[in-house]
């Protein structure tokens, strides 16, 4: 399933898309090494600024479907952005490389982890990631922000949908999926009644 965009014809010849599955392997397989802690702000300097692969409306688009549908957000990106340009095969191309290297590493590590976990310096290092990653994360949000003037809800709508969800899970810790779908059905309801206007 995809939502990408109708750009204008001058964007539209701006664009570019992956010359084969290796270079969509080769391009998920660099994406997926980056993401430490978090992909997000990865996947969109990647796709978006160099690869030039989507738009940052089209970007966030993909990334809100990424984002509902079950599994991880970027593995659910990468399969739809792999069979929007080569069907199943690039699906398949595109999952193999965001998930090869890590795996190797993941197993590397494991191996070494054992020996090592109870440092404090690599304790504080693993504390030190995850600060990291939430700076990266609220950086890329804040990045992304401009793109919601596409969008048809416009920025007041889709701050308070955001600040909503935010309150709802971070501060009353209510369900993740009901949220989603309380959430994701005013929204659906409110664009549809834009659209159709």
């Amino acid at each position: 399933m995809t939502v990408l965009l109708t750009r204008p014809p001058a964007e539209q010849a701006l664009r570019q898309q992956p010359r084969s599955l290796g270079d969509l392997f080769l391009s998920f397989s660099w994406l997926a090494l980056q993401g430490f802690g978090g992909v997000l702000a990865v996947a969109q300097r990647e796709l978006v600024e160099k690869k030039r692969w989507l738009s940052r409306e089209e970007f966030i688009e993909e990334w809100a479907v990424a984002q509902i549908m079950p599994g991880p957000n970027v593995i659910n990106m990468a399969i739809m952005l792999g069979g929007h340009y080569f069907g199943w095969r690039g699906a398949v191309a595109a999952v193999a490389g965001m998930l090869t290297l890590p795996l190797l590493m993941i197993l590397l590590l494991a191996l070494l982890y054992g020996s090592v976990s109870q440092h404090p310096a690599v304790q504080g290092a693993l504390r030190g990631m995850g600060a990291v990653a939430a700076g990266l994360i609220t950086a890329n949000g804040l990045k992304l922000i401009p793109g919601l003037q596409a969008n048809v809800l416009g920025r007041a709508i889709c701050a308070a949908l955001g600040l909503s969800c935010l309150v709802a899970v971070a501060w009353l810790r209510l369900p993740l999926a009901a949220v989603l779908l309380g959430l994701g059905t005013l929204g659906m309801g409110l664009a549809y009644r834009r659209l159709q206007a």
